[in-house]
């Protein structure tokens, strides 16, 4: 890629560099990466009527083995950028290099997945219902998909969309974030060198303003659509849909608790508690922002937890010694650094990490890991998502009192138990309001299986046979011989 003249969008086979220019900015030092054309309504427009014709028009919803062939070579060209998308989204989103590279690894993989599924579709049915009365259900694409990321997760949460929506059948038009215009760069380029892939069944557009996404939620042209993000901009995305009477799928906002019982390693648990409060810099929707902890445990919990939080190394993306890297930028460090500031007046402050004041973190997003105890579960840091390494510490009482904490949010996404009694897992496990549990660890994550997010955290499946399903309608035919 070259990065000397600013990058441009996907559109119908060929690059589009219509848009304003805006840079994209390294967290870590808070200097340009480069500039990208940002997207807006014009070519929003473009890329849909391009989805539109391409599924109208061409072959590419009617035959399932070209759909695989060019889901694989997609696999093959990310695949082989692998390193180089893993620099770029460290680079542009201050998220640690191993973390990246996975992200990279698990995209090309995903898409490899869905090329598979393509070739195995089920779900059809078959009935003789009386004497030469039949009737068959045939599952077909449902058409044109918009796709709208967030930039904490570009390309796996890109891919995990455009994945099953191309297996199906689909065309699809993807609204990509302008924090990581040139990873979306990158990921573009891999579908441009796909040449198995005809023009206008992906497009991919880079957007810092909020023109595309509106575009996608009321165009009748698009016939699904796919929002993972903020609750807050997903009950928008609903309400717009709705209107439309449009199928959806949502992944939305989370609240992890962290349950741990009184049977458990506390030095074995600590590591585990820390990483769930800094993976992705704390900028995950899984982030275990709540430390739920049995009474007969806390005091020794609590003063390890203390003590590793304060340790945590905080620096720069690619310092390999580095373990918290920055926010997004420091808007988000301004916004936690207030909901903390606020907290001291119901909870108490253990651990107030904070801005660092080191000359060489000064031009950076950096914010220090923070953890407030408090005892009331309806106060603004249990009930709000911070998305930054913040924790609440709240100690429970017995199962009863831990599931009743736990479920005490308006978030139903993830939850991690901790306990040596299996059954225990279970039980607690069965109870809690969330559409996945661990145990006896935290941020797993697979797409074999499918997965579904409750309450405010969304709806739809993820992962398994369910995915492809999302971006499907069943059609029905009945049969009688005439007269």
């Amino acid at each position: 890629m070259n990065t000397s003249t600013p990058a441009g969008n996907w559109i119908d086979g060929r690059w589009n560099y219509g848009g304003e220019i805006h840079e994209s900015l390294d967290p870590s030092t808070g200097r340009a990466v480069g500039a990208f054309h940002s997207a807006g309504g014009e070519e929003a427009r473009a890329a849909i009527t391009a989805a539109r014709t391409a599924f109208d028009t061409t072959g590419w919803s009617r035959q399932a083995e070209p759909r695989a062939r060019a889901l694989d070579e997609f696999a093959d060209r990310v695949e082989r950028r692998g390193e180089e998308l893993g620099r770029m989204l460290s680079r542009e989103t201050g998220r640690l290099l191993w973390e990246t590279r996975m992200e990279a690894e698990m995209a090309a993989r995903l898409l490899r997945l869905n090329a598979a599924r393509a070739r195995v579709q089920t779900g059809g049915q078959a009935l003789e219902q009386a004497p030469e009365t039949y009737w068959h259900a045939v599952p077909e694409p449902a058409g044109v998909v918009g796709i709208i990321v967030p930039w904490n997760g570009p390309l796996l949460l890109a891919v995990r969309a455009i994945g099953p929506a191309l297996a199906a059948g689909c065309t699809a038009v993807v609204k990509l974030p302008g924090q990581t215009a040139l990873t979306n760069t990158l990921l573009a380029e891999a579908v441009a060198e796909t040449a198995s892939l005809p023009p206008g069944v992906l497009s991919l557009l880079t957007e810092t303003g909020n023109e595309v996404a509106p575009l996608l939620v009321d165009s009748p042209e698009v016939d699904v659509l796919s929002y993972t993000g903020s609750t807050g901009v997903g009950r928008l995305v609903a309400a717009g849909a709705a209107a439309r009477v449009k199928r959806t799928t949502l992944e939305l906002g989370g609240k992890t608790p962290l349950l741990i019982f009184d049977d458990v390693d506390i030095d074995a648990v600590v590591p585990v508690v820390v990483r769930a409060a800094t993976l992705m810099n704390g900028q995950y929707c899984a982030t275990g922002s709540r430390v739920l902890v049995h009474r007969a445990v806390a005091d020794e919990l609590r003063t390890k937890l203390v003590a590793a939080l304060r340790t945590v190394r905080v620096g720069p993306a690619d310092d390999p010694d580095t373990r918290l890297g920055p926010l997004i930028d420091k808007a988000a460090v301004a916004r936690v650094d207030r909901l903390v500031e606020e907290a001291a007046a119901y909870g108490k402050v253990l651990v107030r990490g904070g801005i660092p004041d080191e000359p060489e973190l000064r031009d950076g997003a950096y914010y220090r890991p923070s953890l407030v105890e408090t005892d009331d579960v309806d106060v603004p840091l249990v009930q709000e998502e911070v998305f930054g390494p913040v924790q609440t510490f709240e100690v429970f009482e017995d199962e009863a009192d831990a599931i009743r904490r736990a479920n005490a949010t308006d978030f139903g996404l993830a939850a991690s138990v901790f306990t040596a009694d299996d059954l225990r897992a279970r039980r607690v496990g069965r109870e809690l309001r969330m559409g996945e549990v661990w145990f006896n660890a935290h941020g797993l994550t697979t797409s074999q299986m499918a997965g579904t997010p409750v309450k405010q955290s969304g709806y739809g499946s993820f992962g398994g046979s369910a995915a492809l399903e999302q971006f499907q309608v069943v059609k029905r035919y009945g049969t009688r011989r005439p007269g």
